[in-house]
């Protein structure tokens, strides 16, 4: 689509929904959200991109394909499950470390978090993939 206000306007959403799903992403740890969710919304802006600007500009504007970062959650995710086999618990145990970072906020990483972000970025890939390959059969 050829609209200024479109072009304009989409440019300040992707960002802002980009955001917005890596704050769900990191919220769901603790509270309603994940993984799940926060890849929801971000391949909502990546559709959105692809909408306002075409398939071949949300490609460039990935840099990588759409499987090769579902790839990558998909390989996070089991990270996830066998960190804790390592450490001789049950698949997908949760562990958690917080680093001390020396000033009085904390930063909980643990594993659940590390299966979220795998789940976000497969969910991800997966949709932009799919969205992406419908628009261009439209084309």
């Amino acid at each position: 689509m050829n609209s200024i206000i479109l072009h304009t306007a989409t440019r300040i959403l992707t960002s802002l929904i980009l955001m917005f799903s890596i704050y769900i992403l990191y919220r769901g740890h603790n509270e309603p959200g994940g993984g799940f969710i926060g890849g929801l919304i971000a391949a909502s802006g990546i559709i959105l991109y692809s909408v306002s600007f075409g398939s071949s500009w949300a490609r460039h504007g990935l840099r990588t394909s759409g499987l090769s970062i579902a790839g990558a959650g998909l390989f996070f995710a089991a990270l996830s499950g066998l960190l804790s086999a390592i450490h001789g618990l049950p698949f997908l145990t949760g562990l958690w470390y917080i680093p001390k970072l020396g000033i009085e906020a904390k930063v909980a990483l643990s594993t659940p978090l590390l299966f979220d972000i795998g789940v976000y970025l497969v969910v991800v890939g997966a949709l932009s993939t799919i969205a992406l390959e419908l628009e261009e059969a439209r084309d």
